[in-house]
């Protein structure tokens, strides 16, 4: 039997989809950093795609898909994609490309670690990042991926997570909150953005990425799918018009940044509940997302945390409110998954275990590991060189010439 074309041809635009989504973040982060750094923000993004992707081909993906060890991890019966053949499926259900389904799970793992980059923006080495990019795919979200995607402990548990609020925001969001309290505050650093015309760019292509992020992780083309994809819109929307309001009220002014900050605090937040919740639910997940994910900015703010483009507030609590909300409001009519308001008492306290093992998990993994990184080599960048800009003293290079 041939592939269903039409799913297949949907997943190859969603897996683009995702792919965009990293230079999207790029875009982001570069405009929220100070101009003196937003090539080296920057670059930590697009070279997650380069490093990724080889360490995926060569033992990420048989780590996370192929086997079971313990219920933690994969195995590498799989390394280098050995036995991927061209007309192998992805399963009776999903009729798909196996190869199809590699990529697409491929551009996740690229985009996870990529956005851990901005809590410790302006002020980490580019060779300790490199080394903490691939060990922390192999300690945090190879084991992850596995235990959620791969058929590993906590999917045996019974948890759910449609794109990743927990493989993804938590995971990236905590891990970013630790690398905050290791490398400390940045050296002579603004908080305002150098260039509001780049985060809305990369706003956009983040929020038009996230279609393939969300209504993609179906594998298939149904109902479950449209409704991943309005769903994403709707809390999207909601959240973004939300955060402005909360702004406008606290500062008087309506901000650019604050509602395109709202629609990606939005986006993380409806990520794991995408396929398992009404419309309704939705717009409620988006409200929600604007108003903890503004307060917990502001907490951030209060705390004198540098998390310099707000990784925990905006991902690592969008991805755990999300989490939660899918545990209370998940819908059995929709995708047979019964959250707390229909009567699945025991589902949300699964939910509730996992996005709290998830989250103390990365935290402290994370931090452990730049600990471990920082003697062998230094981690954190000079102060000298801090204030005279991380895009010339490591990389030797400007964005722009005046």
């Amino acid at each position: 039997m041939g592939f269903d074309t039409g799913s297949t041809g949907f997943m190859l635009i969603a897996t683009s989809l995702v792919m965009l989504m990293t230079p999207g973040l790029a875009f982001f982060y570069g405009g929220l950093v100070s101009r003196k750094s937003v090539l080296t923000i920057m670059m930590q993004s697009f070279v997650s795609l380069g490093i990724t992707t080889i360490v995926w081909f060569t033992v990420g993906y048989s780590l996370c898909f192929s086997g079971d060890v313990f219920g933690i991890i994969g195995n590498l019966d799989m390394a280098f994609l050995n036995g991927v053949t061209l007309d192998q499926s992805l399963s009776p259900t999903n009729n798909i490309p196996l190869i199809v389904f590699i990529a697409y799970q491929m551009m996740f793992a690229v985009i996870t670690p990529a956005l851990i980059t901005g809590a410790f923006a302006d002020r980490v080495k580019f060779k300790a990042y490199i080394i903490f990019l691939i060990a922390w795919l192999f300690l945090v979200y190879f084991p992850f991926t596995h235990m959620v995607w791969g058929g590993g402990l906590l999917s045996d548990w019974g948890v759910v997570d449609f794109a990743g609020g927990i493989v993804v925001h938590t995971t990236a969001g905590m891990a970013a909150l630790a690398s905050v309290f290791f490398v400390g505050k940045r050296k002579g650093a603004s908080n305002i953005p150098h260039s509001i015309p780049l985060i809305a760019l990369g706003t956009g292509l983040l929020w038009f990425g996230w279609y393939g992020f969300n209504a993609g992780s179906q594998l298939r083309v149904d109902g479950i799918t449209a409704i991943a994809f309005l769903n994403t819109d709707i809390a999207a929307s909601f959240a973004a018009i939300v955060w402005l309001i909360l702004e406008w009220r606290h500062t008087g002014k309506p901000k650019f940044v604050g509602f395109l900050t709202g629609a990606v605090a939005g986006l993380a937040t409806i990520t794991p509940a995408a396929g398992y919740v009404s419309m309704q639910a939705a717009a409620l997940i988006g409200i929600s997302a604007g108003i903890i994910c503004f307060y917990a900015v502001g907490l951030k703010n209060r705390l004198k945390w540098d998390d310099a483009l707000d990784v925990w507030g905006v991902h690592g609590v969008g991805g755990i409110t999300g989490v939660i909300l899918l545990a209370i409001l998940a819908n059995p009519a929709i995708n047979g998954v019964a959250g707390l308001i229909h009567g699945g008492y025991s589902f949300f306290f699964i939910e509730i275990a996992a996005v709290i093992f998830a989250s103390a998990y990365a935290f402290f993994i994370s931090f452990g590991l730049l600990k471990l990184i920082n003697r062998f080599t230094p981690v954190i960048v000079d102060e000298e060189d801090q204030l005279i800009g991380v895009d010339s003293t490591i990389h030797e290079e400007n964005a722009y010439l005046y």
